[in-house]
């Protein structure tokens, strides 16, 4: 059976979605991925972009500079135009869905080389540009319990988290993030970018801006609910959610034997892929049969994972998904998560990707087998299983 491998992973630094203060904030969509798209080949210099059988950009929400994403960067480096590029859609999972069809198209013997990865810019386009829901859905479900803060709150509600739970775990995630930040882990994911402000000035940011050193638990504690009121809320505040974002992330993935035929190396192989729905007003838990079928596909069990990547879109969710799959937390986002580090949508079943590379070439290079998982808006989730290639 063909193999697929990770020959190599990139992201940006990850900004505020913030018009005045984020740190990326005269950057759109294309920039981003056009930056990491010149460090995967200059970083790889045996890898041709005309040899390359595809790039697939997961992108969430697909309007404004985002239309079109994967093929109009491409045709804006000028790069081949033989090359095909494809934009996929699943909200959270988007890049994620990217990888798996990555993943199956080398399997199925359709390529043996693409890039894939994702970007969200959230400031530029944002959340709820243009959308229209479609009424028949309020014939089955309640339209006020669909949006993520209140399927936040209602994940707490029904898995008994509480709030003392979510800000530690949110502390903990800022906490976590400085360390790795301030040991130099991230420094060879991340691509620094030149970003030139309103002013004419220009700055390389290198960092992610969301980490904070200087948070407590008790600065957590003083934040009020963010999506209901204080005696109808469990405590989801902005401390233990994650912000808006902008950010990209890129993966370089190629069949193993090709790899090897180049003289390429690698660390990890893909094991195994799933996603699944669930009910969309607790959209949070969507991590727990996505994974639950990956494992069940892999012929493994969840104490095999020894290395967790999960979104951490909101602290409840991801608290509830490990506690189901009776994963320990010690386990999850050893470098912090989307609460610190952000949750550029479409761009994080990336980025937590590139992350686990990341952590098992290099903390963890005991580790066997990684786990990346995301909850998906409207009760889908997302997974996939990452062997060690020996």
């Amino acid at each position: 059976m063909r193999e697929v491998v990770i020959v190599d992973g990139v992201r940006t630094p990850i900004g505020r979605a913030h018009k005045e203060k984020g740190d990326l904030r005269t950057l759109k969509a294309p920039d981003m991925v056009s930056a990491l798209i010149k460090a995967i080949l200059q970083r790889n210099p045996k890898i041709k972009p005309e040899e390359l059988d595809g790039i697939y950009i997961g992108c969430a929400n697909q309007t404004g500079s985002q239309h079109g994403i994967a093929r109009l960067t491409w045709l804006g480096m000028g790069l081949p135009v033989h090359v095909p590029a494809v934009a996929v859609e699943m909200q959270c999972a988007s890049a994620m869905a990217a990888i798996h069809s990555v993943a199956n198209a080398i399997i199925a013997d359709m390529g043996d080389m693409y890039l894939v990865g994702g970007v969200e810019d959230m400031l530029h386009v944002p959340m709820g540009f243009n959308i229209e829901f479609w009424n028949q859905i309020a014939k089955f479900w309640n339209p006020f319990e669909l949006p993520m803060g209140m399927t936040a709150e209602k994940v707490a509600r029904t898995y008994n988290i509480t709030r003392e739970e979510m800000d530690k775990f949110g502390y903990e995630s800022h906490i976590k993030a400085c360390k790795a930040w301030d040991a130099g882990k991230f420094k060879d994911e991340v691509v620094p970018l030149e970003v030139t402000y309103e002013d004419g000035s220009k700055k390389v940011i290198d960092r992610d801006q969301g980490p904070r050193a200087d948070t407590t638990i008790e600065k957590m504690a003083q934040l009020k609910p963010a999506f209901l009121p204080p005696e109808q809320s469990k405590g989801v505040t902005a401390g233990n959610s994650s912000p808006l974002n902008q950010g990209a992330a890129l993966l370089l993935l190629m069949e193993r034997s090709k790899a090897d035929k180049m003289g390429l190396s690698y660390h990890l192989k893909f094991k195994s892929g799933a996603i699944a729905g669930v009910d969309p007003t607790i959209m949070g838990m969507g991590p727990v049969p996505s994974s639950q079928k990956a494992l069940k596909k892999a012929g493994l069990a969840a104490k095999d994972i020894d290395v967790v990547e999960i979104n951490e879109a909101f602290a409840s969710q991801s608290i509830a998904s490990l506690r189901e799959l009776g994963i320990p937390q010690e386990k999850a986002n050893l470098w912090g998560g989307g609460i610190a580090i952000g949750h550029p949508l479409g761009a994080s079943g990336a980025r937590i990707t590139v992350t686990l590379n990341s952590i098992m070439k290099t903390d963890r290079k005991d580790a066997k087998y990684g786990l990346a998982t995301l909850c998906v808006g409207f009760g889908q989730g997302a997974a996939t299983i990452w062997e060690r290639a020996k």
